[in-house]
């Protein structure tokens, strides 16, 4: 028996120094273009299928046919999701191409078959996957709304589709919302939702203002430009003697200034009285 633990013990620890040598040496490749090998690629789904049941087992399910909560979850599942989830009428996008492990495309699973585990998953996200934990900005009910639009999702064409996104209040979910990209329209002869249309409208005419507003300006300073320079010519004549009396009122009261100083300046002339009463200048 002791012979037996000690041949155990001996080979856990060979077997924990070959695992240590292979992770330090760099011999596993990381990269998101390389799979997995088969057995890996198995264990690890197990992994994640027993953690992500045994979590969500208690969690008690709303009703998921309430029309606000699914019109609620289309918004958001459509500024959210579909760039790596995709949606009816949206091919694959970079990010569902490029993914490992690659997102399933829940057009055509939606919760399978198991909400809590969706709402779960949705919650806290999946470690090294790529899916976030949105639970940390949305709220349980936002979450649940999700989960009752993706349990619709895989009955619905392009056109359903776009219908509830558009009858939603969009990207909200009670705080924490930011501007997310959306994935539509922009993969080869994908079918673009009507917010994408106006979304373009406003883009070109904010793109048309931007181009006005820098034609007003380049004129604001092209005006700018001709007074500054008009006035530069206006003050030469003023500096230039004899010319300045041409200058305008400005330029002559300039010359009259500068004649009043240069007086101001001379010395004053020496005078004297003569008994007959005449005045005799002498010169300084």
């Amino acid at each position: 028996m002791k012979r037996t633990i000690k041949t155990l013990a001996i080979a856990s620890t060979v077997g924990f120094v070959g695992i240590m040598g292979v992770a330090y040496f760099g011999v596993v490749n990381v990269g998101a273009d390389d799979p997995h090998l088969a057995p890996v690629h198995a264990f690890l789904t197990m992994v994640r299928e027993r953690s992500i049941a045994v979590r969500a087992r208690d969690l008690e399910v709303p009703n998921l046919n309430d029309e606000a909560l699914i019109r609620a979850g289309a918004g958001n599942y459509n500024s959210m999701c579909i760039g790596c989830h995709l949606a009816p009428g949206v091919a694959q996008t970079e990010l569902s191409q490029s993914l490992y492990p690659a997102p399933p495309n829940l057009t055509k699973v939606g919760v399978d078959g198991n909400p809590a585990n969706a709402f779960w998953i949705i919650k806290h996200g999946i470690k090294a996957t790529g899916m976030p934990a949105w639970g940390k900005s949305m709220g349980d009910q936002y979450i649940w709304g999700m989960v009752a639009f993706l349990q619709q999702l895989p009955s619905l064409d392009a056109e359903q589709y776009r219908t509830l996104v558009a009858s939603s209040s969009g990207h909200q979910h009670g705080g924490g919302e930011t501007q997310m990209h959306n994935h539509e329209g922009q993969h080869g002869d994908n079918v673009s939702a009507g917010e994408d249309h106006h979304g373009g409208e406003a883009a070109s005419q904010a793109g048309d203002d931007h181009h006005g507003a820098g034609q007003a300006a380049e004129d604001h300073h092209a005006g700018e430009s001709a007074s500054q320079q008009a006035d530069h010519h206006a003050a030469e004549p003023a500096a230039q003697g004899g010319t300045g009396h041409h200058g305008g009122a400005e330029g002559e009261a300039n010359h009259h200034e500068m004649e009043q100083a240069q007086d101001e300046a001379a010395p004053a002339p020496k005078t004297h009285t003569h008994a007959d009463g005449k005045e005799h200048v002498h010169e300084s």
